[in-house]
């Protein structure tokens, strides 16, 4: 098991670990829906963490419709039943890390969907990240450096531009782990990069020209690779 992987596992246990003990003080104060949690400051040392941690586990809970923030005022929780609640957190403790496989899936799915609303609702300041993100990454590919993290921007890129934010926090969610096994599983081909720079602003343009049906096939050309990975004993789409 690599460095990165138990890191990752230490960092889920922990998480886990704190929202347990969020789910604990919300029963334990009979913390109805509206009601606010104590502080993130409070929580770290009542729960002897750092708020960092804190905030990790209450953006989980957050992403999945549990607890929720308001800036400048706190966090409060969600309207929903507490019955409700404790069975949506347990199964939240009980999800496993999701295998590599499973991930690299799940984006292909998503981004095939992502990249035809970008086209349709993209604004100039989205085109404008797209491309910056793109630029970065040739600029990567060119020193000869590794660019999976200017790739994965740029894709992230896309999501924002799709103007639906359930998609961009998804994304923000399974990409850090992404970024971590794309190596280990040796899925991209790094003597394929200079290709996927034309890949890249193919998708940009289109994107540019809102033409949907052209940036899905611009995306799924540019996942041939990822295709192969996930589907070759089976039939694609």
């Amino acid at each position: 098991m690599k460095l990165g992987t138990l890191i990752v596992s230490d960092n889920q246990e922990l998480q886990n670990s704190i929202i347990k003990k969020i789910k604990e003080l919300i029963n334990f104060k009979n913390l109805e829906p509206g009601d606010k949690l104590p502080s993130e400051r409070m929580l770290s040392e009542k729960f002897g963490v750092t708020r960092s941690n804190v905030r990790d586990a209450i953006q989980k809970l957050e992403f999945y419709g549990i607890l929720k923030s308001i800036p400048q005022s706190g966090t409060f929780v969600a309207n929903i039943g507490v019955i409700a609640m404790n069975g949506m957190i347990n199964d939240i403790l009980r999800l496993e890390s999701p295998e590599f496989k499973s991930l690299v899936e799940t984006r292909i799915l998503l981004e095939l969907k992502t990249v035809r609303l970008a086209a349709l609702r993209r604004t100039e300041e989205d085109l404008i990240l797209i491309k910056e993100a793109s630029d970065a990454y040739e600029k990567k590919v060119s020193s000869g450096q590794d660019a999976v993290q200017e790739d994965l921007l740029f894709h992230l890129a896309i999501a924002k531009a799709s103007g639906n934010s359930t998609v961009n926090r998804f994304m923000l969610t399974i990409t850090p782990q992404i970024i971590i096994d794309f190596e280990e599983y040796h899925v991209c081909n790094k003597e394929l990069d200079h290709l996927r720079v034309d890949e890249h602003l193919q998708i940009y343009e289109a994107i540019r020209q809102r033409d949907p049906k052209l940036a899905k096939r611009k995306m799924k050309e540019h996942f041939s690779v990822l295709y192969q990975y996930c589907y070759s004993d089976t039939k694609t789409f």
